[in-house]
């Protein structure tokens, strides 16, 4: 919340969406922001298809997205939890699907333009960072996606 509010004043577009962990967002809600963006940002615990269902999603055109940016793969206690209980009812084929490189695909197969995503388990604090380091380059600084994914790698 603090980061979008430093960078409120750059963003030329209108932002919407969800913000808090009180209430998860419906698939319908999904359908709706991924439908109608230019660019998606999920800052959230565990995986990012842990949390749409996959054939909704494989399904969808969204070519208007240009930009997805995935700070995902956050654990806690109680994420861990969640997933685990929503892991029992899937095949290994489809918890494979939700790894990175693989949502990275689907993504890509539905008509997302570029994908930002972190693929190994990280820390909130450590995603803030990249979160941070993004606008920063992006909205600051006028940086181009993949001269800002050069800046994440160093």
């Amino acid at each position: 919340q603090k980061i979008l509010e430093k960078y409120r004043d750059l963003f030329k577009l209108q932002w919407e969406g969800v913000i808090g962990n009180m209430c998860a967002p419906s698939q319908a809600e999904w359908e709706q922001l991924l439908s109608n963006c230019s660019a998606f940002l999920f800052y959230g615990m565990e995986r990012f298809m842990s949390h749409v269902l996959l054939n909704w999603l494989i399904a969808m055109n969204i070519p208007k997205c240009r930009l997805m940016i995935l700070l995902h793969l956050v654990r806690s206690q109680q994420s861990y939890q969640r997933i685990t209980n929503s892991d029992i009812h899937k095949s290994c084929l489809r918890i494979a699907l939700e790894r990175p490189t693989q949502t990275a695909m689907l993504l890509s197969l539905t008509g997302v333009g570029s994908i930002i995503a972190t693929q190994w388990y990280t820390s909130l604090e450590e995603n803030a960072e990249r979160l941070e380091t993004l606008f920063e380059n992006f909205l600051s600084f006028g940086k181009t996606t993949g001269q800002t994914v050069h800046v994440l790698q160093k």
